[in-house]
């Protein structure tokens, strides 16, 4: 499917990719298909200085692969601000990359620093969100 035809079967979508590398965009892509990847972060202040629109609950999005192809269509089922350092265990473990709090405070703070710095009391949006469709 091709994104034009993927925007017009879902308007209203936002397009995001996972990630910040190809092949961590296909690791994410293949929790998510698994059904180990209920939810995602990013820093708020990436929504805010980059215009990235906020999720919403209920509004249906395409996650794509690095290269830009539509894979998968996520729904919005909640969203929270919390700081890094209040993310709790149940929210981590649900982002499915790792099995516990601590090895998700780890990845997550490499991330964060390679990607505009990191702070313990950072604000992160936090998604929970549900696969409607893979497109692939």
């Amino acid at each position: 499917m091709t994104l034009d035809e993927a925007l017009a079967r879902y308007p209203g979508a936002e397009t995001f990719r996972f990630g910040d590398s190809a092949e961590l965009c296909a690791e994410l892509l293949a929790l998510v298909r698994a059904g180990r990847k209920t939810a995602t972060c990013g820093a708020l202040r990436d929504f805010q200085a980059d215009g990235e629109a906020m999720p919403e609950p209920g509004r249906k999005d395409i996650s794509l692969t690095w290269d830009g192809v539509p894979a998968l269509v996520i729904e919005t089922v909640e969203v929270t601000i919390r700081r890094y350092c209040d993310v709790d265990a149940g929210f981590a473990l649900a982002e499915g990359e790792n099995e516990t709090l601590e090895g998700w405070q780890e990845d997550h703070r490499r991330y964060f620093e390679r990607n505009g710095g990191w702070d313990p009391e950072m604000e992160l949006v936090c998604e929970r969100f549900r696969l409607v469709e893979d497109l692939e």
